[in-house]
């Protein structure tokens, strides 16, 4: 793993474990990655994920989603901004995903949100990824 970008790393390992059919996947953790998941969670796309401690650096859980015919919920995970080249918008410009099927993580001053949410508070930031 790269640690130039640990957000598009995690997102990897994410995109790369649904598409064995993993039940779950570990990456090391980081307060930013524990948000993404928890808005990830909370938007239904994954299961779960928990919080594994260790003497060294902890390693977050996220346990992937699956409909019935054994699919995985996330069909597809892109990185928006990268360490070159940020991309920033306001609530206005916040950019509908899959006209509305799909979400956009962002960084705001209200923390790591889904688009959804930054639509309602009217807060605009960072796009990190998008989820579909």
């Amino acid at each position: 793993m790269s640690q130039t970008d640990p957000i598009a790393d995690f997102i990897t390992c994410i995109r790369n474990a649904q598409a064995v059919k993993k039940p779950w996947v570990d990456v090391p953790s980081s307060n930013l990655k524990k948000r993404i998941c928890f808005v990830l969670k909370e938007e239904h796309f994954i299961r779960d994920a928990m919080l594994i401690k260790d003497d060294k650096q902890d390693t977050i859980r996220v346990f992937l989603s699956y409909d019935n015919s054994n699919n995985p919920v996330i069909n597809g995970i892109t990185k928006i901004s990268k360490p070159g080249c940020r991309t920033y918008v306001s609530s206005s410009e916040i950019p509908r995903v899959l006209n509305g099927m799909g979400i956009s993580i962002l960084t705001t001053s209200k923390g790591v949100i889904s688009s959804k949410k930054a639509e309602l508070f009217k807060v605009g930031g960072e796009i990190l990824c998008q989820v579909w």
